[in-house]
């Protein structure tokens, strides 16, 4: 039997969490200009972003890891979930969770923190995209070393949403 994965919902900078690796939103060019992803830039190092731009362009879905520069994460998982026609798809959210969590395995973590995915370009609402994530999070866990997720928003109308999501979840599985 599997055991049920830890999610805890956290506000504020995600940069400042001390887990294994971070996984932020990204845009489909890597680069790190906003939201979460411009403060993981700003607190890991510059070098974060010279190093996910040099790995891309990628499509929606995908990801691609960095060091974590200066941050107490070891790594940064970039994941783009909405692309540059800005569709919200949730399919997108659960491809790009999934491929941040094939790279647990190699890179032996077993806690990450992820941004609200979706969120970050305004495609999603906050609602939907913490709907997205939760779901996601939960088909992708099993059969990884995760076994602990944070998911951490920037404002208190995300952190609801994701409260929200979390018990309608739990509820469903009952």
């Amino acid at each position: 039997m599997t055991t049920p994965i830890e999610i805890d919902v956290w506000q504020g900078e995600i940069a400042e969490l001390e887990v294994d690796a971070l996984v932020v939103g990204a845009s489909e060019s890597l680069f790190m200009t906003g939201g979460q992803a411009a403060s993981v830039k700003r607190r890991g190092g510059p070098e974060i972003e010279r190093a996910a731009v040099q790995q891309g362009p990628i499509p929606p879905g995908s990801v691609i890891v960095t060091s974590g520069g200066r941050l107490a994460a070891p790594y940064v998982i970039h994941a783009v979930a909405v692309g540059h026609d800005r569709i919200a798809d949730p399919d997108r959210i659960l491809a790009a969770v999934r491929a941040a969590f094939a790279v647990a395995e190699p890179l032996q973590l077993r806690r990450i923190a992820i941004g609200l995915l979706g969120a970050e370009h305004g495609a999603f609402t906050p609602e939907d995209a913490a709907t997205a994530l939760v779901a996601a999070v939960e088909a992708a866990a099993p059969g990884t070393p995760i076994d602990s997720v944070v998911i951490a928003t920037a404002h208190p109308n995300e952190t609801h949403a994701v409260g929200e999501a979390l018990a309608r979840h739990h509820a469903a599985a009952r």
